[in-house]
C-alpha cells in the first residue's frame, strides 16, 4: 500500500527552496509553492485550480523549467498521501513531465480533434538545436520521475479509481524493472472490479509491447488471450486495438466485423454504469472535461483502434460504416470524430462514409448534428455525397445561416465549400443582413462562377465598409477576395473610395492596400479606371502588388517592371522577393530583363523564394534547366511548396519530364503530403486534393 503521509509531512523543505529565483511560464515561479499546496487543499475547486496552473505555467505546453524540476519531489510526496482526493491527475502530471520515451506515442495527434483547428503553416519549422539546455531540462525530469517511479508500485492496488487508472502506463514508462511490472499489471488485471482500469491495464500491456519489444511475447500473448470469450466486449475491444498496433500479425481475419459485433453489443448491454466523480469548475481542465464526449471509453477504444490501423484505409472506412450503421448515437458520435483524423491523412474513397456522416444531420441530436457538421465543413469538395442533407438544413430555417451574428453558420459553410449553388440564396440573406460575418467573403469564392449573383450585394457591403475604423481591413478584404474571384469590375469605385479614403495611420493599412490591388488586378481591363490610382502607388510600400495589379489591368511593362525588380532585393526595405517573382511570372516574356536576378534568387536560403523565382523563370525564358534542380530539392525540403511546383509543371508540360518521378510517387502515396510534414490545418484536405489533381494534369500534359 501507499506510504501514508501528513501535509506537514509532504511540504517539508518547501519553504526552503528558493522558488524566486526560478522560473517558469509566465516568469518568476515565487507563486508555485502555493501552487503545490493547492494540489492537497480539501476544496475540490481550488485543487483542479491548482493543477490546471500547474499545466498552465509549470509545465506549460510540455515544457521543464527549474521549477518544474524542483516540484518533482513534493508531487511525488503528493501521490503518496492516500487520504488526497484527485491523485491521478498528479500522476498524469508527473508522467507529462517525465516526458516520452521512444515509440510509446506518448502526445500522438488525437484524431478526435473535437476542439477547433490547428492554422496552417507556411514553412516546415526546423527542430530545436541539439544543445539547446531545454533538452538538459528535459532529461533531468525524465531522470527524476525514473527515480522516483517505485511510488507508482504501491498506488497499483490504491483505493482511488483514478489513481489505478493513471499508474499503470506510468509503471511502464518509467520503472527500471520491466519485468516485475509486467507481472504486477498482469496479476492487477485479475483483480481489478473497475471496468476503466481494466482497459487502462490492458492499454499498459500493449505500450509494454511495444517500448519492449524483446521481451514484448507475454504481454502480446496476454493480450490474444483477452480478445476472445468470455471477456466483455469493451475489454476485448481493447485488447484489440493494443494488439493491433504492437502485434497486428496477431489479428483475427474477420477484424472489421467482430469490432462492429463487439461495438453493439457494448452499446446495447455494457454501458458503463458511470465514470468516477469529477469536479467541474471553470479551469481549462475544467472545460475540457466538460467538452469530452458523452462515451469518453467507446471513444478511446476506437481512436486506439483507428491510430493502429493506420494506412488500413479499407477497413477503417468499413469499420466507420458500422460504426455510423449503429443504433446507439454515441456511437456514431465517435465515429463522426473518428473520420475527421481518417480523411485528413489519408487518400482513399470516401463517398460511403462522408455520405453516412451526411445521414447524422437528420438525428435529433444537437451534438451529433454538430459533429458531422463541423467534419463536412473541412472537406470541401469532399463532402459532395453529403450535399443533399447539408441542402435540407440549410434551407430548414436561418438559424444555420448565421445571420447577425460574428460567424458564418456551419451548415451553410460547408454547403457552399463543396461548391453547391444552394448555398447562393442564404449566403444573399446574410449579405442583406445588418452584421455580415467577415468570413462570408472567403466562403462565397469557394462557389466559383455560380456566385455571379451575389456580386451586386458584395460590392454594397463593401460600400459601406467605414474609412477609418480598426476593422476596415478584416471587414474589407473577404469582400475584396470574392469581388476578385467573381471579377466583378462594376466595383472599382467602392475600391478606389476605399484607396483614397483610408488614412494613412489606419490599422493594417498596407495589407488593405494589397488586398485592392489584388482586386484591381483580378478584374483586369476592366479596371481601368484605377491606373493611375495603381501608378501612384508604384513608388510605396504596396509597390509589388501595385505593380502585379497595373500589369494586368493596363499591360504596361515599362511602368511595371522597376518596381519588381527592386522588390527582388531582399535587402531593399520593404522588399518581398517571393511576391515579386510570383507577379513577374505572370508578366512572361515581358519580364525578360529580370532573368538574371531570378537566377540568382534561386539560391535563396528561403525555400519559397526559390520555388517562386523557378516558376518565374520558367514561365519567361521556358528554360527547364535551372528550374528542374529547384523544384526537386524544395519539394523534398518542404511539402508545402509542392501545390506550387506542380501547377508550375502542368505547364511545362513534358519539359517537367525530368522531375515526374516525384510526381507518380505523389500520386502512388497513400497519404495526404501536408500529413507528412505535420500539417493538420483546415485546409489541408483541400490542398491535398488540388495537388492530386494538378499532379495527373501534369503527367497528361507530358
Amino acid at each position: 500500500m501507499a506510504v501514508r503521509l501528513g501535509r506537514d509531512t509532504v511540504f517539508r523543505g518547501i519553504d526552503e527552496v528558493d522558488w524566486a529565483s526560478m522560473e517558469h511560464a509566465y516568469g518568476n515561479a515565487a507563486d508555485v509553492p502555493e501552487l503545490l499546496r493547492g494540489l492537497a487543499s480539501p476544496s475540490p475547486q481550488e485543487r483542479e485550480t491548482a493543477l490546471d496552473g500547474m499545466y498552465g505555467a509549470v509545465h506549460h505546453q510540455g515544457d521543464v523549467y527549474d521549477s518544474t524540476l524542483a516540484s518533482i519531489p513534493f508531487l511525488f510526496r503528493l501521490v503518496g498521501h492516500v487520504e488526497l482526493p484527485d491523485r491521478g491527475g498528479i500522476v498524469e502530471l508527473l508522467a507529462s513531465i517525465g516526458g516520452s520515451d521512444a515509440g510509446d506515442g506518448w502526445g500522438e495527434h488525437d484524431e478526435q480533434d473535437e476542439q477547433g483547428e490547428i492554422a496552417d503553416n507556411d514553412e516546415v519549422v526546423p527542430g530545436q538545436d541539439a544543445e539547446d539546455p531545454e533538452d538538459d531540462n528535459h532529461a533531468m525530469a525524465r531522470a527524476a520521475v525514473r527515480a522516483g517511479a517505485a511510488v507508482f508500485l504501491g498506488l497499483v492496488p490504491d483505493g482511488d479509481a483514478e489513481v489505478r487508472r493513471a499508474v499503470p502506463s506510468a509503471l511502464v514508462r518509467f520503472h527500471d524493472e520491466p519485468p516485475r511490472v509486467l507481472a504486477l499489471l498482469s496479476r492487477r488485471l485479475e483483480d481489478e472490479p473497475e471496468d476503466g482500469v481494466r482497459l487502462a491495464l490492458v492499454e499498459s500491456l500493449g505500450l509494454f509491447a511495444r517500448l519492449y519489444a524483446e521481451s514484448a511475447a507475454p504481454a502480446v500473448d496476454r493480450l490474444a488471450s483477452l480478445c476472445a470469450a468470455p471477456h466483455h466486449p469493451g475489454l476485448r475491444l481493447a485488447a484489440l486495438g493494443q494488439l493491433a498496433s504492437c502485434a497486428p500479425d496477431r489479428l483475427p481475419a474477420d477484424l472489421v466485423p467482430t469490432v462492429v459485433a463487439l461495438l453493439h453489443t457494448r452499446s446495447q448491454h455494457f454501458r458503463p454504469s458511470g465514470e468516477p466523480t469529477r469536479t467541474s469548475t471553470d479551469t481549462l481542465i475544467g472545460r475540457l472535461r466538460r467538452m469530452r464526449p458523452a462515451d469518453e471509453e467507446g471513444a478511446q477504444l476506437l481512436r486506439t483502434l483507428h491510430r493502429a490501423l493506420g494506412s488500413r484505409t479499407a477497413d477503417r472506412i468499413a469499420l466507420l460504416k458500422g460504426q455510423l450503421s449503429s443504433q446507439d448515437t454515441d456511437d456514431r458520435c465517435n465515429a463522426v470524430w473518428m473520420s475527421a483524423g481518417l480523411f485528413r491523412e489519408w487518400r482513399a474513397a470516401y463517398e460511403e462514409p462522408v455520405a453516412l456522416i451526411g445521414e447524422q444531420l437528420g438525428s435529433d441530436e444537437e451534438r451529433l448534428r454538430c459533429a458531422a457538421v463541423y467534419v463536412l465543413e473541412f472537406l470541401f469538395t469532399l463532402a459532395a455525397p453529403a450535399a443533399d442533407r447539408l441542402a435540407a438544413l440549410v434551407e430548414s430555417g436561418p438559424d444555420s445561416w448565421g445571420c447577425g451574428r460574428a460567424t458564418l453558420g456551419r451548415p451553410l459553410k460547408a454547403l457552399a465549400r463543396c461548391g453547391d449553388a444552394r448555398a447562393v440564396q442564404p449566403l444573399a440573406e446574410v449579405l442583406r443582413h445588418p452584421v455580415v460575418p467577415n468570413e462570408t467573403g472567403y466562403t462565397i469564392g469557394y462557389l466559383g462562377p455560380a456566385a455571379a449573383p451575389l456580386a451586386p450585394l458584395l460590392r454594397e457591403r463593401l460600400a459601406e465598409v467605414p474609412l477609418e475604423d480598426p476593422e476596415t481591413y478584416g471587414r474589407a478584404a473577404p469582400l475584396l477576395s470574392a469581388l476578385g474571384t467573381l471579377r466583378y469590375a462594376a466595383a472599382v469605385p467602392e475600391i478606389l473610395r476605399l484607396l483614397h479614403g483610408t488614412p494613412r495611420e489606419l490599422r493594417l493599412r498596407d495589407a488593405l492596400v494589397r488586398a485592392l490591388a489584388g482586386a484591381l488586378g483580378a478584374f483586369g481591363a476592366g479596371a481601368r479606371e484605377a491606373i493611375p490610382a495603381l501608378r501612384e502607388l508604384l513608388a510605396g510600400e504596396s509597390a509589388t502588388a501595385a505593380a502585379d495589379a497595373l500589369w494586368s489591368v493596363e499591360g504596361d511593362a515599362e511602368a511595371a517592371l522597376p518596381p519588381l525588380l527592386r522588390a527582388l532585393a531582399s535587402e531593399s526595405a520593404g522588399g518581398d522577393p517571393r511576391s515579386a517573382a510570383e507577379a513577374l511570372g505572370r508578366m512572361g516574356t515581358s519580364a525578360a530583363p529580370a532573368l538574371p536576378a531570378l537566377r540568382h534568387l534561386t539560391d535563396s536560403t528561403e525555400v519559397w523564394e526559390r520555388t517562386a523565382a523557378a516558376c518565374a523563370l520558367w514561365d519567361i525564358s521556358r528554360d527547364p534547366e535551372p528550374v528542374l534542380p529547384v523544384f526537386r530539392a524544395a519539394w523534398r525540403q518542404n511539402p508545402y511548396t509542392r501545390g506550387t511546383i506542380t501547377a508550375c509543371l502542368v505547364r511545362m508540360g513534358g519539359a517537367g519530364g525530368p522531375v515526374h518521378d516525384l510526381v507518380r510517387a505523389e500520386i502512388a502515396s497513400p497519404r495526404r503530403h501536408r500529413a507528412r510534414s505535420g500539417g493538420h490545418g483546415s485546409h489541408d484536405v483541400l490542398e491535398d486534393e488540388r495537388l492530386l489533381r494538378d499532379c495527373r494534369a501534369a503527367l497528361d500534359a507530358a
